[in-house]
């Protein structure tokens, strides 16, 4: 078996990508195999590796490839949730040219990555309509968890945004520079979001951002991943923040509002939003006529392949 090592700018790690094409069928679909590919990242020192990607040739003619992405946990894997990093890393890792039609079979998202044109940049669309409604999976823009107003978004994987100046945050600073007491109020939150939504407290769903309005025109973001902060934002959470800005009532969009005469500038159907990380900004489009969001854009993001056919493990497979 043999898989590229791939970093996505921005991403917390680097992904394991997994051709599908090259791996016997059904490869990969247990956790007891999943655990020995593990391992041996463990043993041969590339055990910062959390993230695995299988990756391959569509069957439905409408894509060019399907994806499945795994998160490893401290205890496990979970299968339910979807990286957006990940996925433009194997896409980079394919080395595909031209604009890439993915199926995330994880999530049942449709994501285009659309090479820029000058450089080695992708702009990553997630296509999905949906009435600005139902980006709201409690059905209201505010909810009060663990003492904290909060808003619960889901446009890809579901975020839980909580107000920074919330948390005592009155900078940008210091959002970025906040420590393990910070980091642990919004684990306490995320998990009281996870017991709303019936998902497991322990799983990597939903995720959790602090969100401030500092500079006129932006947005400051921090966000928490597996296991500590993010060190910049999953383009998941980029993706969901920019989504809920369409959802009058929510947190994300009376931020987005909050004195910002260049966003209220902007078309009612489409718009444009920054938001600062610790490592730096990014930028984001929503469409949006008639309130039904059409697509979330983020724009200028790269990936590189650290290794290129790495031979793992050949025999994987778990016989009783």
């Amino acid at each position: 078996m043999i898989g590229d090592v791939v970093q996505a700018e921005g991403a917390p790690g680097p992904t394991l990508v997994l051709h599908r094409d090259r791996l016997p069928a059904g490869a990969l679909a247990s956790c007891a195999e999943l655990t020995v590919v593990r391992r041996w990242l463990e043993r041969t020192g590339r055990g910062h590796i959390r993230k695995l990607a299988l990756i391959g040739t569509s069957a439905d003619p409408s894509y060019d490839l399907d994806y499945r992405f795994v998160q490893c946990l401290p205890d496990g894997f979970d299968f339910r949730t979807g990286c957006g990093h990940s996925l433009l890393a194997a896409v980079v890792g394919t080395g595909r040219p031209g604009a890439v039609r993915v199926r995330a079979v994880t999530t049942g998202d449709t994501v285009v990555c659309v090479p820029e044109p000058h450089g080695a940049a992708y702009t990553v669309r997630l296509d999905r309509v949906t009435a600005t409604a139902d980006l709201l999976p409690t059905g209201r823009p505010a909810d009060r968890l663990r003492g904290l107003t909060v808003s619960i978004v889901r446009y890809g994987n579901p975020y839980v945004f909580v107000d920074a100046r919330d948390l005592g945050l009155d900078s940008a600073q210091a959002l970025f520079t906040a420590g393990p007491a910070v980091l642990g109020r919004l684990i306490a939150v995320r998990a009281a979001a996870a017991r709303l939504l019936g998902l497991p407290p322990q799983g990597a769903l939903p995720k959790v951002a602090a969100v401030g309005s500092y500079r006129p025109g932006r947005l400051s973001v921090r966000a928490v991943t597996v296991p500590g902060w993010h060190p910049a934002l999953a383009l998941t959470g980029s993706v969901c923040l920019a989504a809920g800005t369409t959802v009058p009532g929510t947190l994300p969009s009376r931020l987005a509002h909050d004195g910002n005469a260049a966003y209220e500038a902007c078309s009612r159907t489409a718009r444009s939003l920054r938001l600062d990380t610790p490592s730096g900004p990014v930028h984001v489009s929503t469409e949006a006529p008639a309130e039904r969001l059409q697509h979330v854009a983020v724009h200028h993001k790269r990936a590189r392949v650290l290794e290129r056919a790495v031979p793992l493990p050949w025999r994987i497979r778990v016989t009783a």
